[in-house]
């Protein structure tokens, strides 16, 4: 991999940028020139319309290509000075005209964008010696449910070779079956029994690699399971579900989609009486009075209703609950009583 590669290897073309930085158009092709090193060498820097770039070094003196720089093994203060002000000048050019990317492939990159969209996690980059290798984690669990790798072809395919990106999915017992699926292979680096390997060349398409991602994702989310007080001496929440089994409520900052909400009713009832799903959370919404200031709600869908004799306050109290004042997640004690009926 030459210096211009690995420069340029996670970066997006804004051509927009080019011809204000100091690029020419000739033909199909940008082109930028800069002396360096007062003015005894010039840097020639050609950038296509896929944004692939190509770079000369000429030492002005004898007006002849300068490559002693590029050699591995080549060593000297000249030659070092040499390649480190062509670096920055790259370096410059990288950072004025080119956007960062997460990874390399435009797929890869594509399917990162679709999971922060999703589920509102970017890649973590763990490991210096492989800073391409980007792992997803469920912010609930913390555990991961992808992860995006640049290995040799190789590793995937035996007797093919080159640089390629992988994601790694969770999919536990369909393994075997989607195995068989064209573009899917044993997992690399992960457990195979558990894990499968996706080459990211739009051999599947981006909408079903995402079906595959929600299926790892759901494998490790935990739900949360939540009491939820209410007063009725403001809303009327006794009487809320008797013509719907879906309202809305203010929402928790910390209760997501799928999550259990059970709903405290305080005096004279002073019990749990409904058991409700969140089906939508971060709804936008704006309310202000002397008791109540609302930012955002949530759909809650009424699952279950509990007679007040079943789990009022000093029953709880036996799991933990001492007091009920606000959002609170559920012992797992408590959520097997609530759920054992």
């Amino acid at each position: 991999m030459n210096i211009e590669e690995k420069i340029f290897k996670k970066m997006k073309l804004n051509k927009e940028k080019l011809i204000p930085y100091g690029f020419i158009k000739e033909n199909n092709r940008y082109h930028y020139s800069k002396n360096f090193m007062k003015d005894t060498f010039r840097a020639d820097i050609y950038i296509d319309l896929n944004g692939n770039i190509q770079g000369k070094v000429y030492d002005l003196d004898i007006e002849e290509e300068y490559t002693n720089f590029r050699v591995e093994d080549s060593v000297g203060e000249f030659v070092n000075t040499v390649k480190e002000e062509y670096i920055k000048i790259l370096k410059d050019i990288a950072d004025h005209c080119f956007e960062k990317q997460y990874f390399i492939y435009e797929q890869s990159n594509r399917i990162a964008k679709l999971i922060k969209e999703t589920y509102q996690v970017e890649p973590e980059f763990l490991w210096e010696k492989f800073p391409n290798y980007g792992v997803f984690r469920n912010a609930r669990s913390q555990k991961w449910f992808s992860a995006i790798m640049n290995i040799d072809k190789s590793k995937i395919i035996p007797k093919e070779k080159g640089e390629i990106e992988i994601l790694n999915v969770k999919l536990d017992d369909e393994v075997p079956i989607y195995l068989k699926q064209k573009g899917i292979y044993p997992a690399y680096h992960f457990s195979k029994k558990s894990w499968v390997s996706i080459i990211l060349d739009n051999a599947l398409s981006d909408m079903e690699i995402m079906k595959l991602i929600n299926i790892s994702y759901e494998s490790l989310n935990v739900k949360g399971e939540w009491i939820v007080p209410a007063n009725p001496k403001y809303y009327d929440v006794v009487h809320a579900f008797d013509d719907t089994d879906t309202i809305t409520w203010k929402q928790s900052n910390h209760i997501q989609k799928g999550d259990t909400v059970y709903l405290y009713v305080a005096q004279p009832y002073s019990a749990i009486l409904f058991k409700c799903m969140a089906i939508e959370t971060d709804i936008p919404h704006t309310y202000q009075d002397k008791n109540l200031s609302i930012t955002q709600i949530m759909k809650l869908k009424l699952l279950k209703r509990y007679d007040k004799q079943e789990y009022p306050f000093e029953t709880l109290k036996k799991y933990g609950v001492n007091a009920i004042r606000g959002p609170r997640s559920i012992t797992g004690q408590l959520s097997k009583e609530l759920n054992k009926k």
